[in-house]
C-alpha cells in the first residue's frame, strides 16, 4: 500500500521534511521513497507543494498520513476535515481506579484552572484529617472524663516525669 509521509530531514534541533511517496512497509527513515511531492519546514512555516502530484498520487490510492492529511486540508488540496493528531492520554486520580480520558496538549488556562482544583482538593483533606485528629483526641478527654467521675475524682493532669521524681522524694 501507498503512503504520503513526512521523510525528516535536517540537523539536530532544526528538523524539516521532505513530503514523499512510499511503500507503508518502508521505514520511515530509510531513503527508499517512489517520489518526493514537497517539502516542509515547522520552524519557518515553509511550504513547497506539487499539487498535481499530490492529486495523481491520491487518485492513485495512496494514503496520506494524518499530519500530511491535515497539511493537505490547510492547503486546500483536498476538502475534508482535519484529523485530531494527537493521541488522547489516560491518566488516573489518585485513590480512584477508573482512568480519565484527556486530550493533550492543554492550554496554560486549564492547566492553571487544573492545579487550582488539585490544591482546593488537598487543603480540603487536610483540613478532614485535621478534624479527625481532634476529634479522637477530644473524645480521648471525654473517656478519661468518665472514668475519672466514675471513681468520683477529678481527672488528673498528666504529670512529667520529673515531677513524678520529685513526689517520689518528698514522700521518702
Amino acid at each position: 500500500m501507498l503512503v504520503i509521509r513526512f521523510f525528516r530531514i535536517g540537523k539536530k534541533n532544526q528538523p524539516s521534511f521532505k513530503i514523499v511517496v512510499t511503500d507503508k512497509r518502508n521505514p520511515p527513515g530509510g531513503g527508499r521513497f517512489i517520489e518526493e511531492v514537497g517539502f516542509y519546514n515547522p520552524l519557518t512555516k515553509e511550504k513547497f507543494l506539487r499539487r498535481e502530484r499530490f492529486q495523481y498520487w491520491l487518485s492513485k490510492g495512496a494514503q496520506p498520513s494524518p499530519t500530511v492529511h491535515n497539511l493537505l486540508v490547510e492547503e486546500k488540496i483536498i476538502q475534508d476535515k482535519k484529523i485530531p493528531v494527537h493521541p488522547v492520554r489516560k491518566l488516573k486520580r489518585e485513590g480512584e481506579g477508573e482512568p480519565i480520558a484527556k486530550e493533550t496538549p492543554k492550554g496554560e488556562k486549564e492547566e492553571k484552572e487544573e492545579r487550582e482544583e488539585r490544591e482546593e482538593r488537598e487543603e480540603k483533606e487536610k483540613k478532614e484529617e485535621k478534624e479527625e485528629k481532634e476529634g479522637v483526641r477530644k473524645e480521648e478527654k471525654t473517656v478519661k472524663e468518665e472514668i475519672a467521675s466514675d471513681r468520683k475524682e477529678e481527672p488528673k493532669k498528666e504529670e512529667t516525669e520529673e515531677e513524678s521524681k520529685e513526689e517520689a522524694k518528698k514522700e521518702k
